[in-house]
């Protein structure tokens, strides 16, 4: 915990990296779990990790599970050390309402192979309280993505 975030840690228990069997279109109002593969744990002195190869994309599941108020929405951020190995988080932000554990979307735009550690914060999430509670919340409209406990692909 910072001043004003937390850092979630990615979960050693689901980790896919982005295939292309066939050079299937990713279709976000269709998405075919085919193009996902689920990645292998490696575990070392240094850790437990995934490795995500070079110009790949790869989707994880943090350990944490979110409830967030009505009155506070986090928006996330990737951390230091990861972006400067090439490491690009795509973390969309937690609405007002929303709970679940989040599915965060991780591109390596390097041309190497990189390890993402397991159990330790590869995020921060900045939190911003409102001075009341917003009108509708996800969890009025209830959004798609409300509740999910693990890894979720797109839904349109």
């Amino acid at each position: 915990m910072s001043s004003y975030g937390y850092d979630f840690r990615l979960s050693a228990t689901n980790f896919q990296v982005f295939r292309n069997p066939g050079h299937i279109i990713v279709d976000p109002k269709n998405f075919d779990q085919r193009l996902l593969e689920m990645a292998e744990i490696i575990r070392d002195l240094s850790g437990s990790y995934f490795i995500i190869p070079g110009n790949f994309y790869a989707l994880g599941e943090m350990e944490e599970w979110v409830n967030m108020p009505d009155d506070v929405t986090a928006i996330g951020f990737g951390k230091s050390t990861y972006a400067r190995c090439g490491i690009i988080m795509n973390v969309t932000p937690l609405e007002a309402g929303w709970s679940g554990k989040i599915t965060l979307e991780i591109a390596n735009a390097s041309p190497a192979p990189v390890k993402v550690y397991a159990g330790e914060g590869i995020c921060q999430f900045v939190f911003l309280r409102a001075d009341e509670r917003c009108l509708v919340s996800y969890s009025d409209r209830a959004g798609k993505y409300q509740n999910q406990g693990m890894l979720t692909t797109a839904k349109v």
